[in-house]
């Protein structure tokens, strides 16, 4: 009897993430700290990558999406991430000084400090709904910290992913930064990297932070949840609605931050509603406008539908903002719509929605919103319009979210000097700006002993020197 050994083949694209794995390691053992000039060289480099494919870039979104205005992708994704990349370019040399670090009085002469160091190799899992953003931010503040980087992009992110990986082969070498195709979610999340970001649902968040656990992996989650809006009652409607629309209809709703639902007065809903209908309708002329963003893919866009059915099935009143059809199964794309009457008990209520559909609800008293979102996981963002700086206090003290905007939606996430990232459910660890520079740095503290310290009249045999220092060091 010829018995045959089994023969095993392994995934071509997770030989190559192995592959470049190894390089970017045995790269970052050779050289552990790279110069500042380096680290600006990559950081140039990125930009000019972005400035001189532009349109390119642009393209590739659009047919990810379907449609997605080339505008749209310049404002949200290149001006963000050229601007982010500029910020950190000149604030680098700054960032990577060591800090002196105050001593006990009990060292006297001895000098504590911290020094950045980079942790190594970095992977950035990065989602569909922003996919140059999502990548580029990361890598910025991976790259400005020293570190080497591999990017996995996601699957419907494919005409951008296969461009990325074309031009960052073109500009960088793979010991440095890597885009990875194809290979799998859990295969990328299993490598031994000393960081890995995901960017995504929290579901995925949750399996991406079991297979890091196994490598003791240091992650950072950015997931989402249902991020409030509370409109008080002093601030204008018609602006609130304007700024809040914008957030919710840019990228047809599909942002981390956007939006999930508002509470406005139940003396002002009407008044909401009116104006929601006069601003969408002046942004946009029907579902076709080419300003206005598809919905990624079909289980995506059933998804939303579905949404509606269960909403309206259980009593809700849905608005949709629009002229012209609610929807068009053939470019995936849903009318702006406000949900009001909404009940928990919803689809729409329970999960984040990413799409265009606002829920609204009524409230009386603060106390009333306040309590509901307390009720529920933290959220991402959380939005207030009122010029009240009491009730400012009072929902900041009392709530917790990853960020905060007052008086407009989203534009938190633009600023560089702000930290980005959740709170329990929505996410764990900061990046942009020095938080990202610090969330990809090992911060090495650093104890410098004097030359003749006073420490030694410490050490045993202990007697009455010792208990006499003791009872001066405890102030008793």
């Amino acid at each position: 009897m010829n018995l045959v050994a089994p023969t095993f083949s392994i995934d071509p694209s997770e030989a190559e993430a192995t592959r470049i794995f190894a390089m970017q390691k045995a790269a970052h053992r050779a050289n552990p700290i790279p110069s500042l000039q380096t680290r600006r060289d990559n950081l140039k480099r990125l930009e000019r990558l972005l400035l001189d494919n532009q349109e390119a870039i642009c393209e590739a979104i659009n047919q990810d999406f379907g449609n997605r205005a080339h505008q749209e992708t310049k404002l949200l994704e290149l001006f963000l991430s050229v601007d982010g990349i500029r910020d950190c370019h000149k604030r680098l040399a700054k960032w990577m000084k060591p800090q002196s670090r105050h001593g006990s009085i009990w060292f006297l002469g001895a000098r504590n400090s911290v020094i950045p160091q980079p942790k190594g190799v970095v992977g950035v899992v990065a989602p569909w709904n922003y996919p140059l953003f999502l990548v580029m931010g990361p890598v910025t503040s991976a790259l400005a910290a020293g570190n080497r980087c591999m990017v996995k992009m996601a699957a419907n992110s494919r005409h951008l992913c296969q461009l990325l990986q074309r031009l960052v082969a073109q500009n960088f070498v793979e010991e440095t930064l890597a885009i990875v195709p194809d290979v799998s979610g859990s295969v990328f999340s299993s490598i031994a990297f000393d960081h890995l970001i995901f960017t995504g649902s929290a579901d995925t968040g949750r399996r991406v932070m079991k297979a890091a656990s196994a490598n003791l992996t240091p992650v950072t989650l950015e997931l989402g949840g249902k991020s409030p809006v509370i409109v008080a009652e002093d601030f204008d409607l018609r602006t609130a609605a304007a700024r809040i629309l914008q957030m919710k209809t840019v990228n047809a709703g599909q942002t981390c931050v956007a939006p999930d639902y508002a509470f406005v007065h139940e003396s002002q809903l009407e008044e909401f509603i009116s104006h929601c209908r006069a601003i969408g309708a002046a942004r946009y002329t029907s579902i076709e406008a080419c300003d206005y963003t598809s919905i990624i893919d079909p289980p995506s866009f059933e998804r939303l539908q579905g949404y509606l059915d269960d909403a309206r099935h259980k009593g809700a009143r849905i608005i949709h903002l629009l002229p012209g059809p609610t929807h068009e199964v053939r470019t995936r794309k849903i009318s702006p719509a406000l949900v009001v009457n909404t009940r928990d008990d919803m689809h729409l209520m329970q999960e984040e929605i990413f799409g265009p559909i606002l829920p609204v609800k009524t409230y009386r008293t603060l106390d009333e919103v306040l309590d509901y979102i307390l009720d529920r996981d933290h959220p991402l963002a959380l939005y207030l319009f009122t010029h009240r700086r009491a009730v400012q206090e009072q929902v900041i003290s009392l709530t917790q979210s990853g960020g905060v905007a007052i008086n407009d939606c989203g534009l938190h996430v633009a600023q560089h000097d702000l930290p980005f990232g959740g709170v329990g459910a929505s996410g764990m660890g900061h990046y942009h700006g020095y938080e990202g520079f610090v969330e990809f740095s090992k911060l090495r503290p650093i104890f410098k002993q004097f030359a003749r310290p006073a420490f030694p009249m410490l050490y045993p045999p202990y007697g009455k020197l010792f208990d006499r220092l003791m009872r001066l060091m405890l102030g008793r």
